[in-house]
Formats: structure tokens, C-alpha cells, sequence
């Protein structure tokens, strides 16, 4: 099948029918070749409604779920934007054609090169990729939108608070089986609020804190 046909069929098929109605967001799921961004060995499952294994034991997120993510953040032109977990490249590009200039930290070098090299099949997208883990402790910067694409079994706030006010944290939280998806805005210096979107499970971030076990 044509990939542009089927990348269209991907965007109406799935990713509308989970409620993703942004004509934005859509729009840029639209524009960017997902097929450039999977492996060789899964080009032919890039549409797929299930997440794709991209090595070093990581895999890409099912395309709806992607969709949630940029509608919660509503990212806007002038936004500064923020990914956590890179991965493939491309949530970073399409979230870079909705905000401004997005800056994307990957922790395993491997991963990071081949989104570079990915990233050239979008040549709008404007993403810096970092090699890095995000929870080493450093600052993180300040933003208006973050995504975190590894779940926190842990709820860890050192995102919200690079969050500028006004700004979207999509992040996903607790343990599995059942985890919680929640957009958490900053709306002060020293005041966020937090709200739960829908359930799903992924795989943690990697070196984010376990949930504490219980002991009978």
C-alpha cells in the first residue's frame, strides 16, 4: 500500500477514532513520514496500532497514543518544547512542527544518532537531540510543553517545576498493570494542577525511582 494513503488511514482510522480530534495535531501526524522513523526490520508494521521494538530494549509508542499526547500538550508555535526519551525521532518531529524549536533527550547514544539521521526526512522539524538521562539531577531548562514518554512509577516533580507558568506536562504515572496518563499545568510560581486523562501502561523511564513494595 501506498505509505501516504496508509499514513492517512493510520491518522482517521486509529488516532481520530481515540478521540484525537485536534485538527492540528492530525494535521502534523499527517505530514510526517512515520515510515522514516521505524526500523527496516518493521517498516512494514509503521502504521500499526501497537508499539514497534526500536533496540536497546525501547519501543515506539502506538501512534494513538502519540496523538493523545500532543492534544493534551496543545502545543502552540511559540511554545519552547521538551521530550523525554527520544527514541525513534519521531514525536519529536512532529511536536516540533506544532511548537517552536523542541529540544529531545535520549539516554542511549545509539538511539540518539538514529534519530538524528531520522530526523532528515522532516526537513521543517526543528529538534535538538541531547544524549542524556533526564533524571541525573542537572537542570532541565524551562518550557512550555514536556513530554515524558516513559512512564514514572513514582510520581517525580522535578518536570512540572521546569515548567514555565502557563506551561503542559504530559506524563504518565504509577505502576503497572494500570498507570495514569495526566496533564499537570503550571498556573503560578508555586501552584500546578494536575489532571488524570485516561489509563494506559508503558514502560518506565528508565533509572525513574520503583514504586515501594508492600511487605505482609
Amino acid at each position: 500500500m501506498d505509505n501516504l494513503i496508509a499514513r492517512r488511514q493510520m491518522v482517521e482510522q486509529q488516532i481520530r477514532t481515540w478521540e484525537v480530534l485536534d485538527a492540528r495535531v492530525l494535521d502534523a501526524l499527517a505530514a510526517v513520514p512515520r515510515e522514516a522513523f521505524v526500523p527496516a526490520a518493521y517498516r512494514e508494521t509503521a502504521f500499526a496500532d501497537a508499539p514497534i521494538p526500536i533496540g536497546c530494549g525501547q519501543v515506539m509508542l502506538a501512534p494513538n497514543l502519540q496523538g493523545r499526547i500532543l492534544q493534551a500538550l496543545a502545543p502552540e508555535a511559540r511554545d519552547r518544547a521538551l521530550e523525554v526519551g527520544t527514541g525513534t525521532g519521531y514525536l519529536s518531529a512532529v511536536l516540533s512542527l506544532l511548537a517552536g524549536p523542541t529540544r529531545s533527550f535520549e539516554i542511549h547514544p545509539q538511539l540518539a544518532r538514529a534519530a538524528a539521521a531520522n530526523l532528515a526526512a522532516v526537513p521543517r522539524a526543528r529538534v535538538e537531540i541531547e544524549t542524556r538521562d533526564a533524571l541525573d539531577g542537572a537542570a532541565l531548562g524551562e518550557y512550555d510543553v514536556i513530554a515524558v514518554t516513559g512512564s514514572l512509577p513514582v510520581y517525580d516533580d522535578r518536570f512540572e517545576r521546569a515548567l514555565a507558568v502557563g506551561g503542559r506536562l504530559f506524563a504518565v504515572v504509577g505502576p503497572a498493570p494500570v498507570m495514569e496518563a495526566v496533564l499537570v499545568r503550571r498556573v503560578g510560581e508555586n501552584e500546578w494542577l494536575r489532571e488524570s486523562l485516561f489509563e494506559t501502561r508503558i514502560d518506565a523511564l528508565i533509572n525513574a525511582a520503583a514504586a515501594p513494595r508492600f511487605v505482609f
